[in-house]
């Protein structure tokens, strides 16, 4: 009976540290801009490398890590996601994990979308639930209408399958409803005190390159990013 009493009190102390298994800090941002449902338009390749080299790379020149501090790993979940988070994961020559949905030949958007929440689902629930990533830094590049969409979540109320719900982040003031689809160009930075899967903490940082990058688009939060067809990227997708 004692042993069976002391086997249960593991079981549960070891259940209780991988609920409370999340990251310390989670960068989240959004593919490039695209030339179609494949791939990134030549914009959006040109972010990839900026990104590596101003932000999230071993040697960006405005790292979102502290000093001393990496990456413990990357996410994405589409092929758009994959092309932009390459250049800086292989930077650190750090593996990206990816939650793949490639796009649906058969134009069944309503597949398309439930695939898109299931990964979201299973991506979130390994990464607050994983001990090993308890106090790291990661970084997820999402398809950002699965970061934050007011229309989406109402489509699946009471399911969850954005990152905005599935990590919590709806318990803090400020953080959007909607992802606009003009907008490439915003980290949503989120901290997690210690031991804890509920957020403490939510910044949004616009991305800003100088040269060779300073044709990338930076515009304000839900502003046109002033990209038109002759760009080879598609346009606006709310």
């Amino acid at each position: 009976m004692l042993a069976r009493l002391i086997l249960a009190a593991i079981l549960a102390t070891a259940l209780a540290t991988t609920a409370l298994g999340a990251p310390s800090r989670i960068i989240i941002l959004r593919h490039g801009e695209k030339a179609n449902a494949w791939e990134l338009c030549d914009v959006g390749a040109e972010r990839a490398n900026a990104l590596a080299d101003t932000y999230l790379g071993a040697k960006a020149t405005k790292s979102l890590f502290a000093n001393g501090e990496e990456p413990a790993f990357f996410f994405a979940i589409t092929l758009h996601t994959l092309e932009l988070a390459a250049p800086s994961a292989a930077s650190w020559s750090k593996p990206l994990i990816l939650y793949s949905v490639v796009p649906d030949e058969s134009d069944d958007d309503d597949l398309h979308v439930k695939a898109l929440n299931r990964r979201t689902q299973e991506a979130a629930a390994n990464i607050m639930q994983n001990p090993a990533l308890n106090g790291k830094t990661i970084v997820m590049v999402w398809e950002h209408k699965h970061i934050a969409n007011a229309k989406l979540e109402a489509k699946f109320e009471g399911e969850a399958v954005t990152l905005r719900k599935l990590l919590k982040l709806d318990v803090l003031p400020g953080v959007p409803a909607t992802w606009p689809g003009d907008n490439y160009d915003y980290f949503w930075i989120v901290d997690y005190p210690p031991n804890s899967n509920v957020p403490s903490k939510f910044t949004m940082v616009k991305q800003e390159f100088g040269d060779p990058f300073a044709s990338v688009p930076s515009n304000d939060w839900d502003t046109p990013n002033g990209l038109d067809a002759s760009s080879g990227c598609t346009v606006k997708n709310d």
